[in-house]
């Protein structure tokens, strides 16, 4: 035993000296950084930075890897962190964190989680598919999938005319506002659920989207049981086509997270939970913007326009552009190359 501490000791000392000259040089320059005296700065320093750092972030990877000496992990941590604000973090303005953002880092996102979006999407298909086809059959299963506070008066026992009337009846404005700030946090809501409970290894992301599915199915298959398939169909897909697409992303978010949990790799439950969470937390940020526009789209576009064309035109047209921004080759490293500058 004492000889293995002695071997992990001479082995956290070696590691010290062969990159240390390292680490004092970046500390050096990021303190004339810090003290505001980046004029002070040769040409050949200012381009040193960024390779200092990134070899600071090599030797904190090995020393994690191999449980060197605490003192010295805890250390390249805080000098690491340090040098990633004054490169990155302190250039830039808000406005240019928010154009990255949305040129960037969403989409960016979004294209890595493409496989969780897939299973998350097939998720909430299944479970429309099978409440619809047990509604279309036998309408009293409609109580078992739809919230009554969000069913209102469209029910089974409503006629069709009735039906037919909360399909395009104009609210007031007022009564549309408060509407639309319902219809927000309601959906809010499912998205963070089905984001927040995917460490739980899947399971309860997995079940959360096959009930917002079995929901939807509900709806539908009791509109189309009175032959209004058209039309809800149209009602829905003006605000849906935003709606339920963020949906499936806070899906797929939470099922990243759940995977990296159940499969961590080299790294332990926590880290890899961690890194998965930066990524799905990037597009779950986006989720709520897009949660916005849909309930924009809910509680007012949807109510106020009429023509079941000009919906499904609406609905459509949103679903493309939302594809084509979020999946449609490009750079990323090429965008925003303010954040490599000093």
């Amino acid at each position: 035993m004492p000889s293995d501490l002695t071997s992990i000791r001479l082995k956290s000392q070696r590691f010290r000296e062969e990159r240390q000259h390292v680490w004092k040089e970046l500390e050096y320059l990021l303190l004339k950084v810090e003290q505001g005296r980046t004029k002070a700065l040769s040409d050949d320093e200012m381009l040193r930075l960024p390779k200092l750092y990134r070899a600071t972030l090599s030797s904190l990877s090995v020393a994690r890897a191999t449980s060197l000496d605490q003192s010295v992990i805890a250390y390249l941590e805080s000098l690491s962190t340090r040098t990633y604000y004054r490169l990155y973090g302190a250039q830039m303005s808000l406005g240019q964190r928010i154009i990255r953002f949305f040129t960037r880092d969403w989409p960016r996102a979004a294209q890595a989680l493409w496989k969780d979006t897939l299973v998350s999407a097939g998720l909430l298909l299944l479970g429309t598919l099978v409440a619809y086809v047990m509604v279309m059959s036998n309408s009293d299963w409609f109580y078992s999938f739809v919230n009554a506070e969000l069913a209102g008066s469209r029910t089974p026992a409503a006629s069709t005319e009735s039906l037919r009337a909360t399909l395009y009846d104009q609210e007031d404005q007022a009564g549309l506002g408060v509407f639309a700030t319902f219809l927000f946090s309601h959906n809010s809501r499912v998205a963070i659920f089905a984001f927040a409970l995917g460490f739980a290894f899947c399971i309860p992301t997995v079940i959360y989207m096959l009930m917002t599915g079995l929901m939807l199915g509900g709806f539908i298959g009791l509109f189309a049981s009175k032959g209004l398939g058209w039309e809800v169909g149209g009602w829905l897909i003006i605000h849906g086509s935003t709606e339920i697409f963020a949906i499936i992303l806070a899906g797929a978010g939470g099922l990243f997270i759940g995977r990296a949990v159940a499969f961590p790799g080299q790294l332990s439950r926590r880290e890899s939970a961690a890194q998965a969470g930066q990524m799905a937390g990037l597009l779950m940020a986006g989720v709520i913007v897009m949660l916005f526009c849909a309930g924009l789209l809910e509680g007012f576009g949807r109510q106020l326009i009429n023509s079941d064309f000009l919906r499904y035109g609406i609905g459509l047209g949103l679903l493309a552009l939302w594809c084509a921004y979020f999946y449609l080759p490009r750079n990323f490293d090429a965008m925003n190359s303010w954040e490599t500058d000093i």
